[in-house]
């Protein structure tokens, strides 16, 4: 099943509630919320108190991708704030068995991230555990790039081990996906689809939601 998680990013911040309802009516079944420190990535997001106040307006799954560093030190505090799927970065992690066993007792879905350049056995001694693995098919830190189509060969391997062991996980990709191009990362087997400019600037979301998920 294809499931469609809209990056807050791409929404307008003057009237955030708004924009949610109006992708949430609109069928999107995760709210992507991509939480930056200006360390790990050269940008600088949104935090706790935007996730928390939006936690009350929303239903949707929160699928909270901490590009930061040392992400062990918040997902308590990310879990107490609504986060339903916590997804850290195997590069800013030391121990991400450890970290993969800390969300999970927290009754929260975990999932590890790789950038680009990180090669996708770096996430497979972890797909055991795992509900989630995103590969980054941009460069993490900026919205509206273009789809990197190397990455998708990453996709087609963690895919293959999923299948061949039966392991519950998805696989998300994040990073210049459109209706023009989204066959692309399905046929390589990913399942969760991050759209930000998409679904947000769309003038029809609900017609643009449907059109990916087909």
């Amino acid at each position: 099943m294809i499931y469609i998680s809209p990056s807050l990013l791409a929404a307008d911040f003057t009237k955030l509630g708004d924009e949610i309802k109006r992708i949430e009516d609109a069928g999107a079944d995760y709210l992507h919320l991509d939480v930056m420190d200006g360390v790990f990535v050269p940008n600088i997001s949104f935090g706790l108190p935007v996730i928390e106040s939006l936690r009350a307006k929303s239903g949707l799954v929160f699928d909270v991708h901490l590009m930061i560093t040392k992400p062990e030190r918040y997902v308590e505090r990310f879990a107490d704030a609504g986060a339903d799927i916590i997804t850290f970065h195997y590069e800013a992690c030391e121990d991400p068995a450890a970290l993969i066993k800390k969300i999970k007792e927290l009754n929260k879905k975990a999932s590890i991230s790789i950038s680009p350049k990180t090669p996708a056995d770096a996430v497979l001694p972890f797909l055991p555990e795992l509900d989630m693995v995103l590969v980054m098919t941009v460069e993490p830190g900026f919205g509206g790039q273009s789809l990197i189509p190397e990455t998708l060969e990453k996709v087609k391997i963690i895919r293959k081990v999923i299948d061949e062991n039966g392991y519950n996980c998805n696989i998300q990709v994040d990073g210049g996906i459109s209706e023009k191009n989204i066959s692309l990362v399905t046929d390589a087997g990913a399942n969760v689809i991050v759209a930000g400019t998409a679904v947000f600037k769309s003038p029809d979301p609900k017609k643009t939601i449907s059109e990916l998920k087909q």
